[in-house]
């Protein structure tokens, strides 16, 4: 049974960098935090380990982060 839906994060642009988006978001609280989540192997795009800060992101990508309190899910919108 699968888990409730991701949140939709809005972006204004085409595309966004990947640890602005994990700002965005709310799952990393500075880009700090968003390159440690990016080195220990925590982020996922679409189901794919990802660990540039940099990995650009369009409109339907899903974000999966592994934080201490569980897994966090978003959606690029």
């Amino acid at each position: 049974m699968p888990g409730p839906a991701a949140p939709e994060v809005p972006i204004r642009d085409d595309m966004i960098r990947l640890g602005q988006f994990l700002k965005l978001a709310g799952l990393a609280e500075s880009g700090a935090d968003a390159r440690a989540l990016l080195e220990d192997g925590g982020v996922r795009v679409n189901g794919e380990p990802e660990q540039r800060r940099g990995r650009q992101l369009v409109r339907g990508d899903e974000i999966e982060v592994s934080l201490p309190g569980g897994v966090e899910r978003a959606v690029v919108a």
